[in-house]
């Protein structure tokens, strides 16, 4: 089940709500029935009111497939806010165990906000079971206060999706020609004005930024200022299923954010071959522990990516041992531990049902 926002107009003009009234309220993938109840949004106050919305609109959803005869055994929520907030509603109502995973900002900026801490909080308490996707946000949840039992499982990769790509070299040609790529959201907290101020550093360096965002204006100028125009190219934002060609093409990936839970792009550069040039924080920290997955920067400095960037392309290790590393974190040890998470948390809410 997978709720999306009320919206009455699916135009593009609309932006990502206009995408939002385009989602079936049923389809299928892979196999798997999807149902997407469709919840209120208010503006200026949504966000404090998003857990009750979304929580109505699951439990109508879940009481029909109750009489339909599915009844489930656990509730697994994937982001404390408002997700994990509306799954233990969901959980009270239904007298049923609570599974949540904190993936990032969540944490690091929802969860810092007192207004939204204490409903986190509490909805942490009433859970049987917390995952993580760092040990970072491990830690801070146990500052917050939570007491819940918190594992970390790091988000695997697709590795036969990601792959080396048979037509590029196993090295970049050098400094004076290779090719650097930034994906992800084009906002402030994601930094994409690093990748350009750096990449104007190096003469040699062809970038291409992958997303969309209200920082693309004002990027666009700042590679006209730098006069790297003619080296950048903006392509939007693409389908998954060009994200393997684009990823596999570049000699390095740089993701600048100051902010990240864990970030799956690292992970699926790599397992083409693309080593990495990352801010050292949260996931970044947990996954690029080896020289041939790339470097972590701690100055957030163009004058530090750059020197970063340029160890990276002078030290490259070949993009099959940079896969080699990626192929550590495949998705199979992931399920088994989710599963087994699972499994422990509805025969414990069991136990102490008979307990009661």
């Amino acid at each position: 089940m997978a709720p999306v926002p009320w919206f009455p107009f699916g135009h593009s003009v609309f932006g990502r709500y206009g995408e939002y009234a385009k989602v079936p309220a049923r389809e299928v993938r892979h196999g798997i029935i999807v149902h997407h109840p469709r919840f209120l949004v208010v503006p200026k106050v949504g966000m404090r009111l998003n857990p009750w919305f979304l929580a109505r609109a699951a439990a109508r959803k879940l009481r029909a497939l109750q009489q339909s005869g599915f009844d489930p055994d656990l509730i697994d929520a994937h982001y404390l806010y408002p997700d994990g907030v509306a799954a233990a509603m969901l959980g009270r109502a239904f007298d049923k165990p609570v599974v949540m995973t904190a993936r990032g900002s969540d944490v690091t900026e929802i969860g810092r906000l007192p207004v939204f801490r204490g409903k986190i909080l509490q909805a942490a308490e009433s859970s049987s079971h917390i995952i993580t996707v760092s040990n970072s946000l491990r830690q801070e949840l146990a500052e917050m206060g939570v007491r819940t039992p918190i594992t970390t499982l790091r988000n695997g990769v697709d590795a036969d999706r990601f792959h080396i790509l048979p037509d590029v070299s196993a090295k970049p040609h050098g400094i004076d020609d290779f090719h650097l790529v930034f994906a992800g959201w084009l906002i402030p907290r994601k930094r994409p004005d690093l990748v350009l101020k750096a990449a104007g550093q190096i003469p040699g360096a062809r970038v291409t930024m992958v997303g969309e965002g209200p920082e693309l204006p004002s990027l666009k100028v700042l590679a006209q200022s730098l006069g790297i125009s003619s080296r950048v190219t903006f392509l939007g934002q693409q389908p998954p299923e060009a994200m393997p060609g684009l990823l596999g093409r570049a000699d390095v990936l740089m993701l600048p954010s100051e902010r990240e839970g864990w970030a799956n792009v690292l992970l699926e550069a790599m397992a083409c071959g693309t080593p990495v040039v990352s801010n050292a924080v949260a996931g970044a920290l947990d996954l690029v522990t080896v020289p041939e997955a790339g470097r972590l920067v701690y100055s957030q400095t163009p004058e530090a990516y750059a020197t970063a960037i340029k160890d990276v392309i002078y030290n490259h290790a070949g993009r099959r041992s940079v896969r080699a590393y990626a192929q550590q974190f495949g998705w199979r040890e992931v399920s088994l531990a989710q599963q087994a998470i699972f499994e422990k948390a509805v025969e414990e809410f069991k136990k102490g049902q008979a307990v009661g």
